[in-house]
């Protein structure tokens, strides 16, 4: 039986973590679960503080700790900004014998910008202000990773996601 998969998404907001890790989710028929949708199950009025940002990642990757313990794959997509959510993330698919690759998806300022502010996606709270407050905290991200820059089209995010990791 193959391995189960554990594939990160990370990124700042706007940049098309959601869009990407859905079309990986369907190609591989991975369970997705999105920081943004289980954060709005845990609060109703969400604040961002730090403390929720702890329960939202931990409730993240106890769900996706069960998909894998029971042998599906998983799909994250979440901000992963912080280094030490990333590392409990490799820890999960060590501790569940699952294979790990992160994917850090990138966009242009101006894209992120111009999409936003076209976008109805009622899920997540971020702006573009929100964007450029994470762009200058993201901690470096040094393991190792796929690089997704998502500044074009659709077609040719898909094309690039094919390419690195189906």
């Amino acid at each position: 039986m193959d391995r189960p998969r554990l594939i990160v998404f990370c990124g700042l907001s706007g940049v098309g973590k959601s869009t990407a890790s859905k079309y990986v989710a369907e190609a591989c028929s991975a369970e997705r679960y999105r920081s943004d949708e289980v954060r709005k199950e845990l609060f109703d009025d969400p604040t961002y503080d730090d403390a929720e940002t702890e329960r939202t990642y931990e409730a993240l990757l106890d769900r996706a700790q069960s998909e894998l313990e029971a042998g599906g794959s998983v799909v994250l997509d979440a901000t992963f900004s912080s280094e030490r959510y990333r590392a409990a993330a490799a820890d999960l698919a060590e501790r569940t014998d699952a294979d790990c690759t992160f994917v850090r998806v990138t966009c242009r300022d101006n894209v992120v910008k111009r999409r936003m502010e076209a976008r109805n996606d009622t899920v997540s709270d971020a702006t573009f202000e929100t964007y450029l407050q994470q762009k200058e905290r993201f901690d470096s991200l040094e393991r190792e990773h796929v690089e997704i820059d998502n500044s074009g089209s659709v077609a040719e995010m898909e094309a690039a996601l094919e390419e690195a990791l189906l």
